[in-house]
């Protein structure tokens, strides 16, 4: 019988498949080594233009500033005009109320702030000498600490001068005096938007129609609807939530007797869009206020601490029921983003920083998120397994597919 003879020509076979395993692992080693070199450049290149955008973007300010500014307005204001048109309206007419809206009411949240804000700015140095003062009643009231201060005074032979008050102008005043090109950036702005807004219908067919293959063009919508979506849905809510926290802390400011209630409602909305800085400040700002015209520290912390308290429910179950896990962010990312836009745009900066933040995590997550820390010791940049992909050419089977066979 012959079954268990083994013939020259199944040895020749093993050699072969052999061959073709040695020649395949020595193909993937070297595809891994290609493609961590090329993730190494893409590592330098993506570190480089972070730490060189700053520079460039705040140079030109007066151009790119409009430019992402009007981005961001465009998707927060395109699924408005897309309800405006799909009720009957003309494009163009859609997209001009659109933006409309948004200036009546971005007019009208300044209207309701700006007076009385003009008026406490004014009084923003006379509040600061009565903290002063009230914190100095308060400091004489422990004796140990008014002599170690004393003793320190002593030791760094510190004299005592004159006071002197530097005549300040208004905030009234300042703004008369502000430059021309800001105005210039905030007409270039609106003016950006709109022809942006108007021209959403057309870029979405470009998008969608211009693409070689089915496949690209499935993905760029995806991408489109999943950035619009986002951002839109987010700030949409988040501008709902803050109303609500405005008008709260308007209530609370009247209820406890504090000056101009409808103003600090207001800022206490507007300060609400930028996570962390913005109720720090509105805390700082109810703080000086408060001891500057109250009778005692005490009272005057009160408002303060109201408003804590309310910020504190709000940003740790109000807004997280409510915006779900879709929206969750990383808050080092948010904080990373808030310093780096307010560095290089200051407070309009800061304003972009989590829609901008919201854009490019909608773009990581279709294009895939780096893997930075994996990378360092030795794992892919990206996630998805490329090497496979090089490794298996056309016409060769896998391992797998021949243990199979």
């Amino acid at each position: 019988m012959n079954t268990g003879e083994v013939g020259p020509g199944a040895t020749s076979d093993s050699g072969a498949e052999t061959e073709r395993t040695t020649s395949r692992g020595r193909r993937k080693g070297f595809a891994e080594q290609e493609l961590r070199l090329i993730s190494a450049l893409v590592v330098l290149i993506g570190l480089g233009l972070f730490f060189a955008m700053p520079f460039v973007l705040s140079i030109g300010s007066v151009v790119f500033l409009p430019i992402t500014a009007a981005l961001v307005l465009t998707i927060i204001l395109s699924p408005l005009a897309d309800r405006l048109a799909a009720w009957g309206l003309p494009n163009v007419l859609a997209s001009f109320i659109a933006l409309l809206i948004f200036l009546g009411v971005l007019l009208l949240a300044l209207a309701l702030i700006l007076q009385p804000a003009t008026v406490l700015f004014d009084r923003l140095p006379t509040m600061i000498d009565t903290a002063g003062a009230r914190f100095s009643d308060l400091r004489n009231q422990f004796g140990w600490i008014a002599q170690i201060n004393e003793q320190l005074a002593e030791l760094m032979a510190r004299e005592e001068g004159r006071e002197v008050v530097v005549a300040t102008p208004s905030l009234l005043q300042e703004l008369a005096f502000a430059t021309p090109s800001v105005v210039i950036e905030t007409i270039l702005t609106f003016l950006m938007a709109f022809f942006m807004v108007e021209a959403r219908v057309r870029l979405r067919q470009k998008l969608l129609f211009g693409r070689s293959s089915f496949g690209t063009s499935v993905k760029a919508a995806r991408v489109l609807r999943e950035v619009q979506d986002r951002v839109a849905s987010y700030v949409m809510t988040v501008g709902w939530i803050n109303i609500c926290v405005g008008i709260v802390a308007g209530l609370g400011a009247w209820a406890l007797g504090v000056e101009a209630p409808v103003m600090w409602g207001g800022l206490a909305a507007l300060l609400n869009f930028l996570p962390y800085i913005g109720p720090t400040i509105m805390v700082g700002l109810l703080a000086l206020f408060g001891i500057g015209t109250m009778e005692t520290v005490l009272i005057g912390l009160i408002p303060a601490a109201a408003y804590l308290g309310l910020h504190t429910v709000e940003a740790n179950v109000v807004t997280p029921s409510i915006l779900g896990a879709r929206f969750t962010m990383n808050p080092v990312m948010i904080l990373i983003a808030l310093m780096y836009f307010s560095w290089i745009w200051g407070m309009i900066g800061a304003l972009l920083s989590v829609p901008i933040l919201l854009i490019l995590t909608a773009l990581f997550e279709h294009t895939g998120r780096p893997n930075l820390v994996g990378f360092v010791f030795g794992e892919p940049l990206f996630a998805n397994d490329m090497f496979d992909l090089v490794s298996d050419t056309p016409g060769e089977k896998t391992s797998e597919e021949t243990r199979s066979a």
